[in-house]
């Protein structure tokens, strides 16, 4: 549990605005601007409905609220500088150079502009005719719903001359607003510290802010967003982003380790009935699809109706072009959608005044009038960048008809493969072990190293609820195999149908057969391998089973101390040292090394390692897919040298190296 803080908390006194702070032109933004619909009753009560969940992702999610707040700021073209700190005692402060929030008494409501937008919710400057064209938040919620969960929140505004300033403490006001000296630049700042009442933790993750600031210096080109972790200020972490080139350089960052086929990216930006649409993509000789897919600067990690306008319209101009190009004489049949995309580096951003988003996390855009509009201008830049571009079209037309050799060779594979119905037991591989239960929320599913470890956990599991699925010696490396070859692996062919949800145009989460796939593999460098082979076809294939938090890594106990009838496990040298120097002198202990799984007989391997009431499991999770995207390329590629600069770089990192 996060360690309390107390109500009595002093915070550190507010900075300055720091000199890099610009000036901005005043806008028409003022009390008038700010509507309001409801107040803040259910937010404390139901957190987890406006910010998604009270782990991790939801106290990050505060951030990123404050942020968007920021960045339509940006988006109105009145902000060109945002800082974000991460304070000592998990404070965390968000200035930029806006307009201000408008402080001056909200018409309807009687007080400070500023405690409106603070305490009520939807209530903001983006309904009716608000302040903004188009907004990154959903429905106005954002930055009172990071007051309502906040155990301190100060708010300081520099408009007209002047510094206004006020505190709330759980989203009620602590004072009215008041004007606490003068300064001649503009902007807003927002401190806030989240309730360790509400948050299952309070630690951010430098890591985790990093990606999303990054995401929005791409979309926002010109936008200087600063990021520091002043936690330790013995060692302060810190970082700039900021991208003239827009999305064109987020692309070119994507795909600089793939091997680009194409002499530039193809690049469009276009407004079309109220809606901006901008696209930068490039392929590259790899097998896999990098997409990211943005509405009013939201990571729509889900994809939604802006994404399949796009597919629509791809599949389309490049099979047009295929016959304009004459090269349906080597392959007839159309290209398909998986064709057309494998290699593709994307990303596509689009610009809405009335965003539907599916729930307050924003995960998939819903528009249905966006699939049109971006299928119209996707398919129309594609004609004219091939037309422009004859040798890069024809490159990437052969490209997608390689993939498409490779996709109908690959057809009777993929047929065996494709799951059944979730709740059925039969086309299931004769290797795995399945458990009794039929429902796939209590349902695990135990991916386990060689048959001598899974004929321990075979035994040992619950056969109620915990399916084995041994996997023999190590499966194809993905990164660099062709989807044939990785379907005609008998062993990953085993993990496909096993966990149902098929790879693909083929691949639906609803249809998976284990909400926990676990996987088990023995504590050493061989170990270490498989369990990095099978996270790379987990990343590359079935990423949406670790966006959902389906995937999971055991963590098999190293050392076993016995002493007389007392035995005690360690998962790690440090725990080993500690039960060790617990011992008397005179008292005697054996220590067993646990090399591999199959070292433990089956009640062992139940009682460390598979029993839910004394395991530990590592839930994989994706701070940054830019870093692991290019973590996997570095390590599982086909270039050597890349791969021993990270070594090299890292390996002063590792203390102890176990062989």
């Amino acid at each position: 549990m996060p360690k309390k803080a107390s109500d009595e908390t002093n915070p550190p006194e507010n900075e300055s605005p720091s000199p890099s702070m610009l000036t901005r032109p005043e806008g028409e933004y003022s009390g008038k601007n700010i509507q309001v619909l409801e107040g803040l009753e259910a937010v404390r009560k139901r957190p987890g409905m406006y910010i998604g969940s009270t782990d991790l992702p939801g106290l990050h999610h505060l951030v990123y609220e404050v942020v968007d707040n920021s960045i339509d700021e940006a988006m109105a073209g009145f902000c060109d500088s945002i800082e974000v700190r991460i304070e000592p005692g998990n404070w965390i402060s968000v200035l930029d150079n806006g307009r201000g929030i408008p402080v001056d008494i909200h018409p309807k409501v009687g007080v400070s502009t500023l405690e409106v937008v603070l305490t009520k919710l939807h209530a903001g400057g983006k309904f009716g005719d608000g302040a903004y064209k188009v907004s990154g938040g959903l429905h106005g919620v954002g930055v009172s719903v990071v007051n309502a969960l906040s155990r301190h929140l100060e708010a300081e505004v520099y408009r007209d001359g002047k510094i206004y300033c006020q505190k709330f403490g759980r989203g009620v006001p602590s004072a009215p607003i008041k004007e606490k000296g003068k300064i001649k630049k503009n902007g807003t700042k927002i401190r806030f510290l989240a309730d360790d009442a509400i948050f299952d933790t309070m630690e951010y993750r430098f890591d985790t802010l990093s990606s999303r600031l990054r995401e929005l210096a791409f979309l926002n080109s010109g936008v200087k967003i600063f990021l520091r972790d002043c936690r330790d200020e013995n060692n302060a972490k810190e970082t700039t982003f900021q991208y003239k080139g827009g999305i064109i350089e987020f692309v070119k960052l994507l795909s600089e380790k793939r091997h680009p086929i194409q002499k530039k990216p193809v690049y469009m930006k276009t407004e079309r009935d109220g809606i901006q649409v901008e696209i930068a993509m490039e392929y590259s000789d790899v097998y896999s699809e990098q997409i990211f897919t943005f509405a009013n600067a939201i990571h729509t990690r889900e994809g939604g109706t802006h994404l399949e306008g796009f597919r629509t319209a791809l599949t389309r101009a490049i099979n047009e072009y295929k016959k304009k190009m004459g090269l349906d004489k080597k392959m007839d049949a159309p290209l398909t959608g998986d064709d057309v995309r494998e290699g593709l580096t994307l990303v596509l951003s689009v610009l809405i005044p009335n965003p539907q988003f599916e729930g307050q996390t924003k995960m998939k855009l819903g528009n249905g009038e966006v699939k049109g509009i971006v299928q119209s201008v996707a398919y129309e830049g594609l004609a004219e960048f091939f037309d422009e571009n004859p040798s890069d079209a024809k490159k990437i037309i052969e490209r997608c008809m390689e993939s498409a050799s490779a996709r109908i060779a690959a057809r009777k594979a993929k047929e065996l493969v494709r799951r059944k119905s979730a709740l059925e037991g039969s086309g299931l591989p004769g290797k795995l072990a399945d458990c009794s239960s039929r429902d796939p929320v209590i349902s695990e599913l135990f991916i386990v190293e060689g048959d001598s470890a899974g004929g321990s956990a075979k035994q040992g599991r619950d056969r109620g609820f915990q399916a084995i699925l041994p996997l023999k010696g190590k499966i194809s490396n993905v990164e660099k195999t062709k989807i044939e070859k990785i379907l005609s692996d008998g062993e990953i062919a085993a993990l496909i149908t096993a966990i149902g949800t098929g790879i693909g145009e083929d691949f639906y989460i609803n249809k998976l057969r284990y909400h926990k796939i676990v996987i088990m593999t023995d504590a050493d460098v061989d170990g270490a391998h498989i369990q990095t082979l099978i996270l790379t076809f987990f990343f590359r294939y079935m990423r949406p089973i670790i966006d959902n938090g389906n995937l999971f890594i055991a963590r098999p106990p190293l050392y076993l101390v016995t002493s007389g009838k007392k035995k005690t496990y360690a998962y790690s040298d440090k725990e080993r040292d500690t039960i060790i120097g617990q011992h008397k002198e005179d008292q005697k202990y054996t220590l067993q090394r646990y090399k591999g799984l199959g070292e433990m007989n089956p009640e062992q391997l139940w009682e460390t390692t598979m029993e839910p009431e004394n395991r530990v499991l590592l839930k994989v999770s994706i701070d940054d897919v830019v870093a692991a995207d290019d973590i996997f390329v570095t390590l599982m590629g086909d270039e050597v040298e890349p791969r021993r600069a990270f070594i090299e770089e890292n390996a002063k990192k590792v203390k102890e190296l176990d062989l």
